[in-house]
């Protein structure tokens, strides 16, 4: 194989254990891989377009790829992926994200679920793949995921997830379900800060801190230590106030009787939302809790920027990539696709090309010298 343009895939996926049995391989584990990312950039959604894309790419990866037997099936790319280590192959792509792509420092982290519906298999009493995924929101990056067991949630997910990732320096945020004292723990323990949601569903201390702000609502923050920051967005016939109020009085802490255990809890956040479309105005108010200090325009701006593993890579995953009508049920089958669409949303979010990413799929499908680049560029 040539040492381009895959030579930072061979570096991280090579060493992958092959599921099949030694001696009765037609094609090699790397080729089969490799094949499957281009396709996926390209825009194939099933094994039946990655075996498609082979055929019609082939004169051009040959000139990369061994390829001994030609092609493989669409039967063997199924087989093969449904049978490789989920595991590991999330480990060599979150291996693959930090040795290829700058990752900023001091940046948010977001981690949020989301389940694949198509992969649920209802007669077979089989459940929709949920996975945990961290999004690093500066760099527009999909950092890692982990798959939520049967039977299990979120809580057991993200731990996993965090124990993986390089996160000195980071802002972790991550909805009410992950506000947990251990998690809390493991964050401070890998040198990071945290802004964590609150809800009404963990009883005294959702309680306590909303009770608290009402408080000093009706003081209107007199005598209050607090800081607070205001945005105003305009457009699209719509205007988006957001208000965050942040502060560390030692009263309020000690207000909080389930305060202790709280690594490094130094500031309770709300942020209050305001939208108004036309005539109709819609009001919602959160609560958080922090480590950082209580810097409102920071901490509003850590709030914002959770929203964008929704915004961006979930709304990617289902409209660029159609994730949720992808019907992978056997094996590890969909969480290994899965990993192979953030691993093309990335190269594609990464490259400078001024267009969309629905426009750079179909350029890398029509242009080789574009697909490339989007190799390359790492």
């Amino acid at each position: 194989m040539s040492e381009q343009p895959f030579q930072s895939l061979e570096e991280h996926f090579g060493d992958l254990p092959d599921p099949r049995v030694v001696g009765r391989c037609a094609h090699h584990l790397l080729d089969i891989i490799i094949i499957a990312i281009c396709a996926v950039l390209c825009g194939a959604e099933s094994w039946d377009d990655v075996e498609e894309f082979g055929l019609s790419k082939q004169a051009w990866l040959k000139q990369f790829l061994a390829l001994p037997n030609g092609i493989p099936s669409h039967d063997t790319f199924r087989r093969v992926f449904s049978l490789l280590d989920a595991r590991a192959f999330q480990d060599g792509f979150m291996r693959w994200v930090e040795a290829a792509f700058h990752v900023e420092r001091e940046q948010v982290i977001a981690l949020d679920g989301k389940r694949v519906r198509g992969s649920q298999d209802q007669g077979n009493g089989k459940a929709c793949l949920h996975l945990v995924s961290a999004w690093a929101t500066a760099n527009g990056l999909a950092l890692g995921q982990r798959k939520v067991q049967t039977g299990e949630n979120e809580m057991v997910a993200i731990p996993e997830l965090l124990a993986q990732l390089y996160l000195r320096g980071c802002i972790v945020t991550i909805d009410a379900i992950g506000c947990q004292k251990a998690i809390v723990q493991q964050i401070i323990d890998q040198h990071a800060d945290y802004v964590l949601a609150l809800k009404a569903n963990q009883g005294r201390l959702y309680t306590d801190v909303v009770e608290w702000f009402d408080w000093a609502q009706q003081r209107d923050f007199r005598e209050v230590v607090h800081d607070y920051h205001q945005t105003v967005n305009k457009g699209h016939g719509r205007i988006e106030i957001r208000r965050c109020w942040a502060l560390s009085d030692p009263k309020a802490l000690d207000v909080l009787g389930y305060h202790e255990g709280w690594a490094k809890l130094t500031s309770l956040v709300m942020v209050q939302r305001e939208r108004h479309i036309g005539p109709a105005q819609q009001t919602e108010t959160a609560y958080f809790i922090a480590s950082l200090p209580p810097d409102a325009d920071r901490l509003l701006g850590a709030v914002r920027h959770h929203w964008r593993i929704e915004n961006t890579l979930h709304w990617s995953l289902d409209v660029i990539f159609h994730e949720d009508a992808a019907r992978f049920r056997v094996g590890d089958g969909a969480e290994n696709f899965a990993v192979l669409r953030r691993m093309a949303l990335n190269l594609l979010k990464h490259h400078p090309a001024k267009m969309s990413l629905k426009r750079k799929r179909f350029k890398a499908a029509l242009d080789d010298s574009f697909l490339l680049e989007l190799l390359t560029q790492v």
